[in-house]
């Protein structure tokens, strides 16, 4: 990325070629830098530096400062975050948090296709039971689409050890469908439970990066891609993305069934209303 931004600098305004040369000469410290601190390096407006990063085809800075952080080396704080450092602020916490969330969530809807995302949905409205497998945090995305599912009446199941993967695997038929969850992809046990899957006729939706062993071997794979480096940190933004990729596969799948989901929800939610205090009640004194 940085040959590519050297590559442009002549075709940029004075003034955006200041915010260019800013980011070639010191490209780590300018991935944490705020808006207003680049702009006071470089000695332009802080609406130069967005027309900047937009002069190069991105939407704002906080996509262009994701792109920047994933084509260069990172230090960070080793297996906590490595966008951020000891010496970061609350304050710093909260911008790189969030900043590089938005610019994630920007990234996957360019990169998350409709045609796969319908093909997923059309899968799994006909398959007569549809399973989850997911390891550490993906695991606990696939207990949370299991969750959403099974209030619609659909025959569900999300599991989370590798064993049971597995042996559930080598059980399922043509009528069923499973859906694997993993950032990496490339995870042993998770594609020998997807080949047995295979093996049986079950149709195979995968939640991954697109250039994984885990995408080559699904019917359908829904790209869920960040940058994160999950052997040296704790992959935070690629949960985000997973969790918002299960709410568009579920909201579809509701759409496809029909009015009869909404009968269906309503019993849920009326065999919990009495567990509830209305919202005019006191909670009761011990």
């Amino acid at each position: 990325m940085l040959v590519m931004i050297s590559q442009k600098l002549p075709e940029l305004s004075a003034a955006e070629r200041k915010v260019g040369e800013c980011a070639l000469a010191d490209a780590k410290w300018f991935v944490h830098a705020a808006v207003a601190e680049i702009a006071k390096e470089a000695q332009v407006s802080q609406p130069t530096v967005i027309r900047f990063c937009r002069s190069l085809g991105y939407k704002g800075l906080p996509e262009f400062k994701l792109n920047l952080s994933a084509s260069i080396g990172h230090e960070g704080t080793p297996y906590v975050h490595e966008e951020l450092n000891s010496t970061d602020s609350l304050q710093d916490v909260m911008e790189k948090v969030l900043g590089n969330t938005a610019a994630a969530i920007l990234s996957c809807r360019k990169s998350l296709s409709e045609a796969a995302l319908d093909k997923a949905v059309s899968l799994l409205v006909k398959a007569r039971r549809i399973e989850f497998y997911g390891a550490g945090n993906s695991g606990i995305v696939a207990q949370d689409a299991q969750h959403k599912l099974f209030r619609f009446g659909v025959s569900t199941v999300a599991y989370t050890d590798n064993h049971i993967q597995l042996m559930a695997a080598s059980v399922l038929s043509p009528q069923d469908a499973l859906v694997v969850i993993s950032h990496s992809g490339s995870s042993l046990d998770l594609l020998d439970a997807v080949r047995l899957a295979k093996q049986n006729g079950a149709a195979v939706v995968a939640l991954t990066r697109a250039d994984s062993a885990l995408a080559a071997e699904a019917d359908v794979v829904l790209s869920v891609a960040s940058h994160e480096d999950g052997n040296t940190y704790t992959p935070m933004i690629s949960r985000l993305l997973q969790l918002l990729v299960v709410d568009m596969l579920t909201i579809g799948l509701a759409l496809r069934l029909g009015a009869n989901v909404s009968e269906v929800l309503a019993k849920t939610k009326n065999s919990i209303k009495a567990k509830r205090l209305s919202p005019a009640a006191k909670p009761p004194r011990h």
